[in-house]
């Protein structure tokens, strides 16, 4: 029993609790004799303490429907190992026609399945992370956290551009799909940061040429990637994160912005916090930039 607890956090079903020969009459003598808690009309904890991230998942899906209902959205991704990001609930789907009850820390989402939706290998159950990508950027707050998942996703390397595309096509959200869409074809097409996805909108809005992504040039030292150059004009913008301010990060992006120069390029650099706050300043320069 304790080794079937620890694969699920510390937590069992009462589906399972009764495999493993514990009834409903056993289990209330362990609450009440304070060595286990319920944590649901489902969900027993086999411990006095809290419960760990883990368990709040099993619960999520035990309490909202144990033969319905899969990780989804968010919860899918950090279940398939998403870094970073933090949700305050668990999102799960189950079908449309399902019923499910309100459980705390728990976020219902009814939607239309389609097959092979499911991960075929995952020990809970949870959706591809191709599906949970496109579903997590639907179920954002806001376009900048839609932009941020699927960024993430495609950075951390759980899904790729291509399996997005696929899934976009077919997979429903409501009333942010045309912006998702364009999104995923942002990171399809090589923007993975959050920095380049804001850039290529801002050149559209700003009604400038989109500049080609994550160009590969020949360096000294072997491959320099660029975020994004204009060809003809001899332009290339770079997009600094934190990660660029972090440990030796600094020195090799100097030393690749002076061997892309001393080859004829211009390079114009800014940080997030400026796409952010100083976007017409921003574009402006760029502008000058492409037409001196």
């Amino acid at each position: 029993m304790d080794a079937a607890a620890e694969e699920h956090g510390g937590v069992l079903s009462r589906g399972l609790l009764r495999g493993l020969g514990v009834d409903r009459d056993a289990v209330a003598r362990e609450v009440s004799g304070r060595r286990w808690a319920v944590a649901g009309e489902h969900t027993v904890a086999l411990h006095r303490g809290p419960l760990p991230v883990e368990a709040l998942r099993w619960r999520a899906l035990w309490e909202t429907g144990p033969r319905v209902a899969v990780l989804d959205g968010v919860s899918s991704l950090v279940s398939a190992g998403l870094t970073g990001f933090d949700e305050p609930v668990v999102h799960v789907s189950v079908t449309r026609n399902s019923r499910c009850p309100d459980v705390d820390g728990v976020h219902p989402h009814r939607v239309r399945r389609l097959d092979g939706e499911r991960h075929p290998a995952a020990t809970m159950p949870r959706t591809r992370t191709d599906v949970a990508t496109i579903r997590a950027a639907g179920w954002a707050v806001s376009d900048r956290q839609a932009a941020l998942v699927v960024a993430m996703s495609v950075q951390q390397r759980l899904v790729t551009g291509p399996r997005l595309l696929h899934a976009v096509a077919s997979v429903r959200i409501r009333g942010r799909r045309p912006f998702v869409r364009q999104v995923v074809r942002d990171v399809a097409a090589g923007a993975q940061s959050l920095g380049e996805l804001d850039f290529a909108r801002m050149c559209r809005a700003h009604g400038l040429p989109e500049p080609s992504r994550q160009v590969v040039r020949r360096g000294r030292h072997g491959r320099v990637y660029l975020d994004v150059r204009w060809d003809e004009a001899r332009l290339v913008v770079e997009i600094d994160g934190s990660g660029h301010r972090a440990g030796l990060a600094l020195s090799s992006d100097n030393l690749r912005q002076n061997a892309v120069t001393l080859e004829g390029d211009r390079v114009l650099r800014f940080d997030l916090l400026a796409l952010r706050l100083h976007e017409r300043e921003v574009m402006a320069q760029v502008r000058r930039g492409l037409f001196p």
